[in-house]
Order: C-alpha cells, then sequence, then structure tokens
C-alpha cells in the first residue's frame, strides 16, 4: 500500500496529520501527532470522513455510531479511540495507533513465502478476536442496557497484529447496536466479499453468532493459507457462503487437525442454532484444545513470524515511508463490499448522483439502438410496432405465447426461438406459459385456500422434486421445487416480473431498466446479467434482489383463493437458480401470515370450534423449523392434552398471552402441518408419494 505524504502540516484539532496511510469506503486514516507542554508527544491515528462523504447524513450518522460505539469499549484485544471531534464542520475520530501489521497480510505473505502459520501461533490469534468479540458482545451502555452489538466485519483486514504480537480487533464502523438499528437500511449490505455470514448474505436478522462465523474463516485462512470462500464471480463466493461449503478445509485436510476441525465445524454451521452460542463458549472449545495439547500461546511467537516475515519496519515511525495499519483501514480493496451505496434513483443530499444514460451506455459493451418488433400470433392479427421491453413483458406474463413468430424491423416473421434476446422465453420451463398444467401431473384439482399450505407442506416433508402448477383464468404461477425446498417461482403478474420489483424498491430507474433489456441480446437474455454488465446493480445487490424476489413470489401465491393446481413430478426450472437457502416450514409460516385475513381463518376454522382439539403424538417436524412469532408458537405449545378452540381462545386472550388473531393463525398452521389434529379437519390426501 502507498502512503502518501501530506505537502504541508495540516491540522485536526490539536492532531499533526503526518501522513495519509490508508483510505477506505468512507473514511481515510492518518498518522498524527498530538503535542504537549515539556515536549509531551503522542503518535496516534486519525479518522476523518472522505471529503465527498462529508455532507452526506448517513454517512456523518453512521461516523458518529462508530465513534459512539467504540467509546464504551475498553478491552486491551479491542483498539481504543481517545478522542472525538471536530473542527470547521469536519468530524475526526482519534485512535491507539497500532505499529505493525494486518492478519491479511500475515497470511498473504506466508503464503506467498511457503511458511506455514503454526497452530499456537493462530489459536493465539483467534483466543484474541473471540476475547474482543466476547466483551463487545457483552458491553452495556450507561444505564446497564445490553448495547447488543454485532460487529458485522470480523475478517483479517480487521485484524491488527504490532510488532510485540498483541492482536487488536479494529473497524467498528459498521457493528450495528440496537440504539443504531433505525439507521440501519435493511436492505444494505455491509461487510466484505468472502467474510459474510450465510445470514448476512441473504439479508436475515443477525445476532453475535454471525460474527462466530467469521471468525472461523479467519482462523481457516491461517491454517490452510488461502480463502475459505472464493470463486471466479461474486455470485459464485455469495453462494458458497450461502451454503457453508467450506470443502477447502477437507481438501487441505492434513493443515487442519481433527480436534481443530470439529471446532471450525461448529463455528461454520451453516445454521446459527448449531454455532457456538457465544463467542465465550468458542474460545473455551479452543482453550480445551491449548491444554490438552500441552501449546504454549502468546505474542512472542507471533511477534517472531512478523519479524521473520518482514512485516515490519524500522522504530521511527515519523520519518519511514513503510507499510503501516491503523484502526479502520480498508486495505482489502478489492474484495470489499463495505456499503452497498444508494440504490439507483434514490440518490441522497450529498450522495454520488445516479449514473447518466451516456455514462450507462459508455459502460456497456457496445451499445446497441433499440429495435422494434412486430408479433403475430396463431390467429394471424398482428400486434406492434413494439419495443423490446414490451415484447419481452409479453412472453413473461403469458400474453404471449410459443406459436407467436416475430419480426424485427422490417424482417420477416420468424420464430421467437431464433431472436437471443427471446430464445429462453421459449426454452425454459420455467419461462414457457403455453402447457401449464401437464397432462400427467398428479395431485391435480381444485385450488382450496384451506389446503394449500398442506399441499406446499407434503412436498417439503417428502422431498420432492418438481413443480407445483396454480392457475386462476389468466393469472398463473409455477413453484420449482428440489427436494421439498423452493429453488424457481414464476408468475404472469406483471409487478412480480424482476423489473418491475426492482423499480418498485426503487433500485434502477425504468431508463436504466429499458436500457438493460435492449442489452438482453449481449447476456443471453438474462435481465439480471444485462444490469450488473451496464453497471446498474452490484452482484451482491442482484442476488439480494432474486432472493427476495423469489419469497415475495412465493408469498404472494397463499393470496390465490380460487383456481386450479397440479404437481409435475420431476419438472426442473432449467434457470440459473439462488436457492433460498430457508425451510420450507418457515416459508408456510410466513406464507400464512401473508395471505389469509382474521375473517378467512375464522371461516375455515368455524368447524372445529367446538371440537376436540389435541396434539399430533409424532408431528413430521419440530415447530421449531417455522420459525414462528413467540406468541404464535405459544398457542400450540399451549395445546398439550384435549382441548376445544373455544377453550384456547379463552384461556389465552384472558392472560393475555396471545389474541384471537394469533390464536386462529396458529391453529390453522398447526392443523395444516400436522402438528395438530382435529376430528372435523380433515387432511386433504395426496398422491405424492414417497420414492
Amino acid at each position: 500500500m502507498t502512503i502518501s505524504t501530506i505537502p504541508a502540516p495540516l491540522r485536526l484539532g490539536p492532531y499533526e496529520l503526518l501522513r495519509r496511510i490508508a483510505t477506505g469506503g468512507m473514511a481515510e486514516v492518518y498518522l498524527a501527532r498530538r503535542g504537549g507542554p515539556h515536549g509531551f508527544k503522542k503518535i496516534v491515528a486519525v479518522k476523518r470522513i472522505l471529503p465527498q462523504y462529508a455532507g452526506d447524513p448517513d454517512f456523518v450518522a453512521m461516523f458518529v455510531d462508530e465513534a459512539r460505539v467504540c467509546a464504551r469499549l475498553g478491552h486491551p484485544n479491542i483498539v481504543q479511540v481517545f478522542d472525538f471531534g471536530e473542527q470547521d464542520g469536519e468530524l475526526y475520530m482519534a485512535m491507539e495507533y497500532v505499529d505493525g501489521t494486518t492478519g491479511a497480510r500475515l497470511v498473504r505473505a506466508a503464503a506467498g513465502r511457503g511458511e506455514d502459520i503454526s497452530l499456537d501461533v493462530s489459536l493465539h490469534v483467534t483466543l484474541s478476536i473471540l476475547r474482543a468479540l466476547e466483551y463487545a458482545h457483552s458491553a452495556r451502555d450507561e444505564d446497564g442496557r445490553p448495547l447488543a452489538l454485532v460487529h458485522r466485519d470480523v475478517s483479517p483486514g480487521n485484524v491488527l497484529i504490532d510488532r510485540s504480537g498483541a492482536v487488536k480487533l479494529t473497524d467498528f464502523g459498521i457493528a450495528r447496536a440496537a440504539e443504531i438499528e433505525r439507521r440501519t437500511d435493511a436492505g444494505q449490505l455491509k461487510g466484505k466479499l468472502g467474510y459474510m455470514s450465510p445470514e448476512q448474505v441473504v439479508g436475515r436478522e443477525l445476532d453475535a453468532r454471525s460474527d462466530l462465523f467469521t471468525a472461523g474463516i479467519v482462523l481457516a485462512e491461517m491454517l490452510i493459507l488461502r480463502p475459505l470462500f472464493s470463486g471466479g464471480k461474486e455470485l459464485d463466493v455469495l453462494m458458497r457462503i450461502r451454503d457453508a461449503d467450506v470443502s477447502p478445509i477437507d481438501r487441505t485436510a492434513s493443515r487442519v487437525p481433527d480436534d481443530i476441525r470439529s471446532v471450525l465445524f461448529r463455528a461454520l454451521a451453516r445454521d446459527p442454532n448449531l454455532r457456538w452460542p457465544t463467542a465465550g463458549a468458542f474460545a473455551e472449545a479452543i482453550e480445551d484444545i491449548v491444554r490438552r495439547r500441552r501449546l504454549q500461546i502468546g505474542p512472542s511467537r507471533l511477534a517472531t513470524l512478523v519479524e521473520k516475515l518482514g512485516l515490519v519496519a524500522g522504530p521511527d515511525v515519523e520519518e519511514e515511508t513503510r507499510e503501516t495499519f491503523t484502526a479502520t483501514t480498508q486495505v482489502e480493496s478489492e474484495t470489499s463490499t463495505r456499503v452497498v451505496q444508494p440504490a439507483v434513483g434514490t440518490a441522497r443530499s450529498g450522495a454520488p448522483e445516479p449514473p447518466s444514460p451516456s455514462s450507462l451506455a459508455a459502460a456497456a459493451p457496445r451499445a446497441v439502438a433499440p429495435s422494434i418488433y412486430r408479433l403475430q400470433r396463431e390467429d394471424g392479427s398482428i400486434v406492434g410496432p413494439l419495443a423490446l421491453p414490451r415484447l419481452i413483458e409479453m412472453f413473461a406474463t403469458g400474453e404471449a405465447g410459443s406459436r407467436c413468430v416475430i419480426a424485427r424491423e422490417q424482417g420477416r416473421f420468424k420464430p421467437a426461438s431464433t431472436y437471443p434476446e427471446l430464445s429462453r422465453f421459449m426454452s425454459s420451463p420455467a419461462l414457457r406459459w403455453d402447457a401449464d398444467l401437464p397432462s400427467d401431473a398428479i395431485d391435480r384439482g381444485v385450488l382450496d385456500p384451506a389446503r394449500l399450505p398442506t399441499r406446499i407442506f407434503h412436498i417439503a416433508v417428502r422431498r420432492e422434486t418438481g413443480a407445483l402448477v396454480l392457475r386462476d383464468g389468466t393469472r398463473k404461477k409455477r413453484i420449482f421445487f428440489v427436494e421439498g425446498s423452493p429453488e424457481c417461482v414464476t408468475s404472469t403478474e406483471k409487478r412480480e416480473l424482476l423489473g418491475e420489483f426492482l423499480i418498485q424498491r426503487g433500485q434502477v430507474l425504468r431508463m436504466e431498466l429499458e436500457m438493460a433489456l435492449a442489452m438482453l441480446p449481449r447476456f443471453g437474455g438474462r435481465l439480471g446479467d444485462a444490469l450488473v454488465g451496464i453497471g446498474v446493480l452490484r452482484p451482491i445487490e442482484l442476488f439480494r434482489a432474486v432472493h427476495e424476489q423469489t419469497q415475495e413470489r412465493l408469498l404472494e401465491t397463499f393470496r390465490m383463493k380460487k383456481g386450479e393446481i397440479a404437481f409435475a413430478r420431476s419438472v426442473r426450472s432449467q434457470e440459473e437458480t439462488f436457492p433460498l437457502g430457508v425451510d420450507t416450514c418457515e416459508l408456510i409460516g410466513r406464507g400464512i401470515r401473508h395471505g389469509y385475513s382474521y375473517e378467512e381463518l375464522q371461516s375455515m376454522l368455524a368447524q372445529c370450534h367446538e371440537e376436540v382439539l389435541e396434539p399430533v403424538a409424532s408431528p413430521p417436524v419440530r415447530l421449531e423449523m417455522f420459525r414462528l412469532p413467540e406468541s404464535e408458537a405459544l398457542v400450540i405449545d399451549a395445546v398439550r392434552g384435549k382441548t376445544t378452540l373455544g377453550k384456547l381462545v379463552a384461556q389465552l386472550t384472558t392472560d393475555g398471552r396471545a389474541d384471537p388473531e394469533e390464536i386462529f393463525r396458529a391453529v390453522f398452521l398447526g392443523l395444516a402441518c400436522e402438528l395438530l389434529k382435529c376430528p372435523k379437519w380433515v387432511v386433504p390426501p395426496s398422491f405424492i408419494k414417497s420414492r
């Protein structure tokens, strides 16, 4: 990293800025000196917001939050914040200066020289990180309330190592605490690519166990001397993290002893419930290994390795222009996804403006002029002229079928499959709407909203692969399952198309969508790839958008109240999909909350109101799989023996544990998913049989 020398002494408050030593996504860090009486001098690191973001209220709020959070953290393994000030409207933060290197450079240097990082050194670094996290996770405010702090960016670049071998965790700039939760948009992704937890990738709520996953990544990479999650494309990396694919550890088994593998695999579990419950528990497991192996851990061996690898220089920090590291540096900029920038079309005051059409066209590979099309239906009628966005909408929503022929400009009519921008709509089972209810489909019949959750539940518990097809007049939907998990949902609803979904969320402008659609021939007909290719979306933003769009499409299924339904076994979407990584049972619970009103629930359960209601002795799945709100889970737990719905409502509403709507919703789910039973509630027969 190049260190720039400031041409003339600058000051921020009482600090003389000596040289800039790091520039990150939102701030820059300077080596600085504070003078005092009788020759007193103190070397510190001073951080300030980059000039282009100094007027942005959200960046300023993040900077202030970081200072407030860090000021409360006093621990030997956390970089300390000494001072926070303002000069001429410019905020700055003075922090502990760490004279040394980072974990990222340690791993790269060792790998480059063919040197192993010994087990004792790796465990010393990891224990230091875990002690810092244990302290931060349990930190409280002045009134004794938990801060509920989650670092969210534990990565080798944020592990600082000074020349004595002391290890300090830094960069709480994107940490989330309960008191600043209100400032964090649900759609923002913060953290570095390759150093996120599965729940962080897909946008779920995070708790301290997310930091334990990324601490596990740091330990694994010190042992195997290569990235744990890597790939040619960002989407490949995100998929590996989402699936917790830790196969590189297996491929380098000789570097990771069995007892360490056991501890690591628990830290790197995809399900947070299967990880170590706390940083302290993770640390205790490592300390147990240290005791059993009689290892001598401490800073001295790490200091020796750092010196051996040439990662520290001479003692005169004021004169040497060597590589130096401080708190909150973002030296791994090539893999950083620190903060997803404001969504295109929603620029804030002081934030970068959305790209102009000319800049987008310049970024696109050989931008092309829009083409005009005509469409001829089977009956010979011609529709047009049509722009490509409208033509694609017609195929995507089933308004046009595969037997239609297309003419571009003044050319002759040809099958749609001969046009690269349209061929996917002819070949993909997910996108063709001609044969929406296959003649050989099983479990075919009338769509009954009271039985829909059970049909989906049977597919899940029997781990079926195929397509669930629903039709209500011109409205059609397909849910493609792979071993009981939904991986792709397609719909004829215009508002559920990817482009419309992105516009509704404010992630793209209509103009940008139409530009991407015009570029489809160069991107294999894939809108997501085109949006990324012309610079409108980042791959991580596309991943998150498709993930959320698929879930919303599935939840909208529960709003369908009439029509036809069928299941076509073994049918695959043949689309490049981003599997949801969400259990189908959880989606059923969310779908019932999304798609059924209190009045509907009352009507469907009227026949059961005074009938015997009791738990199923051996339910097919555990209640926890549904991730219900606490009040709804309590309702099902309250059915311990024989009771009635009427008695349950009276009991739980009297003591205030649940309201009537929550009770009806929970009982409906319990009956639909075979957790509860009632003589008047008949589970619908299903012809979907286990193999």
